[in-house]
């Protein structure tokens, strides 16, 4: 069992952490928004600490979680940072969903100072994160994989280094590229559906045994057809991903003019006020 230190505590972090010491690691917590912590430490019998560098001063595995890049470098870096209190030979793996730029950046700057780096974005959503069952995309070095990959193994079922770092965060770019695609077709076919006056529920049993099925039409259709959205993973941050891979995009000379539409149908949304919703209510676009 190693010492772990967990930093952020979202919908993800919060659970995640709670796996770990399920599992028996040795867990200290650090968040923004102290209460979360307290909250945190109160459930799961951690500890918690005030500062990122705090927290992992004695951890071998530092497990960060949070926002976006600029979040990562608020915790990473800097004077109270992760890096400030961590020493030689531990390993920090990131699972925020971010830039593979960023990854990079920060893997350089942790190898000046002797650390491990792995870019470890996660797919599955809060009930992944739940329970226990989450996808995993790595980058990083081999060795510095292996060691990790048994922590990760606390809330992960499917953990994959898919090569260098930066190849996690690029490998969940092409998980939300697929996503939108799959949303948006979906949500097209259940209005259509709908219009034409079919049962949408006898049609979706119809169908999803078959070439059309997917994740997204087995847990997400039956909400959609019920107009319910306040669940699952948020338009905001949906576009946040969107957002990044877009910039990827721009960088490596890929195209991506369906996932750029779908982008800005989620603009829509956020716009009628749906920025919290679940990334299925593309659907509520569409039936206004």
């Amino acid at each position: 069992m190693a010492r772990v230190a967990f930093l952020g505590l979202g919908v993800m972090g919060f659970p995640m952490a709670g796996h770990l010491v399920a599992k028996g690691h040795e867990v200290t917590v650090y968040n923004r928004t102290a209460a979360k912590a307290e909250a945190w430490a109160s459930r799961h019998g951690g500890r918690m600490a005030p500062t990122p560098g705090e927290a992992a001063s004695e951890a071998e595995f530092v497990m960060v979680c949070v926002g976006n890049d600029d979040d990562l470098r608020s915790v990473i870096l800097g004077e109270s940072g992760a890096l400030a209190g961590m020493t030689k030979g531990t390993i920090l793996v990131d699972h925020t969903t971010a830039s593979a730029d960023v990854a990079r950046e920060l893997h350089g700057v942790a190898g000046e100072a002797g650390i491990g780096f792995v870019d470890a974005p996660v797919s599955g959503g809060q009930a992944g994160a739940e329970n226990g069952q989450l996808a995993i995309m790595c980058g990083g070095e081999d060795d510095i994989f292996a060691k990790a990959e048994p922590v990760m193994q606390a809330y992960g079922k499917s953990i994959r280094r898919l090569g260098p770092v930066g190849a996690g965060q690029l490998t969940k770019m092409v998980n939300q590229i697929c996503i939108a695609g799959l949303v948006q077709g979906l949500s097209e076919a259940l209005n259509f559906a709908m219009k034409a006056g079919l049962d949408g529920e006898q049609v979706i049993d119809a169908i999803s045994g078959g070439a059309a099925g997917s994740w997204q039409m087995l847990n997400r259709h039956k909400t959609m057809l019920e107009g319910e959205y306040d669940h699952g993973f948020a338009i905001d941050w949906m576009r946040k991903d969107l957002g990044i891979a877009l910039d990827e995009a721009r960088q490596n000379g890929a195209r991506l003019p369906v996932t750029a539409l779908i982008d800005q149908f989620y603009g829509e949304v956020q716009d009628m006020g749906g920025g919290r919703w679940d990334t299925s209510a593309l659907l509520k676009r569409l039936q206004r």
